[in-house]
């Protein structure tokens, strides 16, 4: 049966019985959230601080599916815009949130969200995708309002808790809902695929989504996320990104390539650097060296005046992490890649880095030394386990599959570490390898991180900076740091 539903012009648009029911329902609650009341306040607060926690403030935000918008009003919005089917609940969200506009209209409808001004940093379906008609075809029309940057973010609940709600419908714990698809996540990846979006987060919230004495609220934050138990959780989130390639787009290069008694490499770092970008420019920067390579970078830079744009900084602090901050900010091109002064990375790999990045198959580039055999003492056995084992630890805190988070060679957009290092508060100054802030700030900012594989050489100068025991007790304080700050929220 084909009913009439109320659109933001004043005309009709005709819907299906089952959206009439739906919203018949909206009507009725005003708004209100299906897992309401004094009951589920834990459920709430949890979902409300995840969803901030993947979406910053002071973002262009539109929610499909909007309700009374505290959920849009809560994310702090430069720019938010809601759209929601339900008239009363328009009005609702238009008193209680004058700051945001809310459009009066079927998500589903093209002419509704063709009438949206975008693009939009975010755009946030939270449980009404399982509302949806044609999900896959929804999402093609959203692609409209999204830009190369823009991140998707889709919110709904386990299929395998479908019984669960039932029960907490009948008991009155969950208000009732009809006809609402309850997908597997297999399902969504592949309706994600056809729309082409390519998710790059998922994660999975909320074991027992009561506060059951003060308990819920703990198992949730710290037992929940982990692997295995995750996903038995109520709440599902994906995060994606629209897939496009820019095959004729052009970046210019900022190679970074920190340095601390380094000077029998300097010179071969230029000697054996391509070319390759629109621009490039080379940027030491030195860790106070005690053999001489401060005046060996400037000898370098002056030598090849005229062929290379080269500039020399020294580091007010110490540490690799500190260099990297340090010529990051003084980096005037495109993209900002970074060359260990080792050389054990080769030089003349840097241009398929780049080109990752340039042609849009990632945001974030990071090597890997642990695929192609690498040469006889390249890696001594005890850093070659203990990478493999940390490998896995941070594949599973930063969504992606990583095999070798301490490859010197990392690349990204100026843009992104723009933002990257005015966001760097939430994780503070905790890393002196230069690494993880890196890994870790691309994961928050839900960038697309890829893999290159390099092909390890053996030192030919001077001594690697890396204490095994040491750094590896630094490591699994890493581990535990970002547990906190990437799972356990």
């Amino acid at each position: 049966m084909i009913t009439a539903l109320p659109k933001q012009d004043g005309a009709v648009q005709a819907v299906s019985q089952r959206k009439r029911v739906l919203l018949d329902q909206a009507e009725a609650s005003g708004g209100e959230q299906y897992l309401g009341g004094k009951y589920n306040s834990t459920y709430r607060e949890d979902d409300l601080k995840f969803t901030q926690f993947l979406i910053p403030p002071g973002k262009r935000v539109l929610e499909l599916g909007c309700g009374r918008g505290d959920m849009l009003a809560a994310l702090r919005p430069s720019y938010g815009v809601g759209v929601d089917f339900s008239a009363r609940t328009v009005a609702r969200a238009r008193a209680l949130h004058p700051d945001l506009h809310f459009v009066l209209g079927d998500a589903e409808d093209p002419a509704t969200l063709a009438a949206i001004e975008g693009p939009f940093d975010y755009v946030v379906i939270a449980d009404t995708i399982g509302m949806f008609e044609d999900i896959d075809g929804t999402l093609r029309l959203v692609r409209y309002l999204c830009g190369p940057s823009t991140r998707i973010v889709i919110s709904y609940y386990s299929h395998l808790w479908e019984p669960i709600l039932k029960l907490a419908e009948l008991m009155g714990f969950k208000s009732r809902q009809s006809q609402v698809n309850y997908i597997a996540t297999v399902d969504f990846l592949n309706l994600m695929d056809i729309a082409d979006f390519e998710v790059i987060r998922q994660e999975q919230r909320q074991l027992i989504p009561v506060r059951l004495f003060g308990l819920g609220p703990l198992v949730n934050r710290y037992i929940a996320p982990l692997p295995g138990i995750r996903h038995l959780c109520l709440r599902t989130y994906l995060v994606g990104r629209p897939m496009r390639q820019f095959p004729d787009r052009k970046f210019s290069a900022s190679i970074l390539i920190p340095c601390r008694n380094e000077r029998g490499n300097i010179e071969n770092a230029i000697l054996r650097m391509p070319r390759f970008g629109s621009a490039q420019e080379i940027l030491f920067v030195e860790g106070n060296s005690s053999d001489g390579t401060f005046e060996e970078c400037e000898r370098v830079r002056d030598a090849y005046k005229g062929e290379w744009d080269i500039r020399v900084l020294k580091q007010d602090g110490k540490g690799k992490g500190d260099a990297v901050r340090k010529g990051f900010a003084a980096a005037k091109n495109d993209v900002l890649m970074i060359l260990d002064a080792d050389l054990t990375m080769p030089p003349e790999a840097l241009p398929k880095y780049h080109a990752v990045i340039e042609s849009g198959k990632a945001e974030f580039v990071n090597g890997t030394r642990l695929v192609y055999p690498m040469e006889t003492e390249a890696m001594r056995p005890l850093n070659f386990i203990a990478n493999r084992c940390f490998a896995y630890l941070f594949s599973y805190l930063v969504n992606t599959r990583l095999t070798d988070t301490l490859c010197g060679t990392k690349v990204l957009l100026r843009r992104d570490y723009e933002v990257l290092a005015r966001e760097r508060d939430y994780f503070g100054n905790f890393d002196p390898f230069g690494d993880f802030d890196l890994i870790f700030g691309a994961a928050k900012m839900n960038l697309k991180i890829i893999e290159t594989p390099i092909h390890y050489k053996a030192r030919t100068f001077g001594e690697t900076q890396i204490s095994r025991f040491r750094d590896g007790w630094l490591l699994l304080k890493m581990v535990w740091f970002a547990y906190r700050k990437l799972k356990a929220i």
